[in-house]
């Protein structure tokens, strides 16, 4: 390998050094705020806790709309949120492959089954096998805001009641810490309250030293009634529990992103460090050859 190549790669590698450094930079931060808008929601999540608690002592909901289970399930909703870009290690094919083991493992096809995608990865990946995509989103890893899962939940939420989906099923990727995240797979519809409740209370405690204790033994006044208020509380949990598969999604995505630029900054370093060596044994061998065609001249002259 000629000098001026050696010398080309060592220029290149140093500039995609600092594009992955760059990358990683902006991950980091990105992955710190979607840790903060997560917590900044518990408090929420928490009253919304205390409230299921009281109404479903109160009275059995086993009978709700969104509660009772199919005895039949012909049509089936995934929920799947990925990432809109890739250069995040293996974190959607990890998703994708639990997707494809879940639709394995339930008998779902095209002909049974729709999806909502979060993200353009997800939709890439039913669309190329065929599948329909009842409702894409993209770009809600750039800060989405409560309003727009509550909305997709009310539209799901109505769907469901009227039949036109048996089970509904939530997959994402669960941020356990930077360097680990976990494809979940949960049953989104019909609404398991052992299950949600496990979720929310999660939710609202998760790494925090003050969550208040649960009021679920305070006295509540319903107006209308303890059902109405169940029928407009459910998507309200269901819209929070989908808020915060979308806020952990996001932060596995900037996490594993971030750890990806890591691990190619670190790696464009050791070639440049590599390439650096080869280019200075290549000169001072080109210099040893000189001398010695020098040296031999010299010596032929004389």
């Amino acid at each position: 390998m000629s000098l001026k190549l050696v010398k080309n790669k060592i220029r290149a590698v140093k500039k995609i050094r600092q594009v992955t450094k760059a990358m990683e930079a902006v991950s980091a931060v990105k992955m710190r705020k979607s840790q903060e808008r997560a917590r900044s929601a518990r408090p929420y999540a928490q009253a919304a806790l205390d409230i299921l608690s009281r109404i479903t002592q109160s009275m059995d909901a086993s009978a709700h709309p969104l509660v009772a289970p199919r005895t039949t399930v012909h049509k089936t909703l995934l929920i799947v949120i990925t990432s809109d870009r890739g250069l995040a290690g293996g974190l959607n094919s990890a998703l994708l492959r639990a997707v494809t083991r879940t639709m394995k493992e339930g008998g779902l096809t095209p002909q049974n089954s729709e999806a909502v995608t979060i993200g353009r990865k997800g939709r890439e990946y039913f669309l190329r096998r065929g599948y329909s995509v009842h409702n894409h989103f993209e770009r809600w890893g750039e800060g989405v805001e409560f309003t727009e899962p509550e909305e997709l939940v009310a539209n799901l939420a109505n769907a469901y009641s009227a039949g036109a989906y048996d089970e509904v099923h939530l997959v994402y990727t669960n941020f356990l810490s930077t360097f680990r995240q976990e494809a979940v797979v949960r049953q989104f519809l019909p609404v398991d309250f052992s299950e949600l409740t496990k979720i929310v209370a999660n939710i609202a405690s998760r790494n925090s030293a003050e969550t208040r204790p649960s009021r679920s033994n305070a006295l509540y006044t319903f107006e209308p009634d303890a059902e109405t208020v169940l029928s407009i509380l459910i998507p309200k949990l269901l819209a929070i529990e989908l808020y915060h598969a979308v806020l952990e999604a996001n932060a596995s995505e900037h996490s594993a992103r971030m750890v990806a630029m890591k691990n190619a900054s670190d790696r464009a370093r050791d070639v440049t460090h590599d390439l650096t060596l080869e280019y200075n044994k290549a000169r001072q061998g080109a210099i040893t050859a000189e001398v010695s065609e020098l040296v031999g001249g010299i010596e032929a002259m004389g």
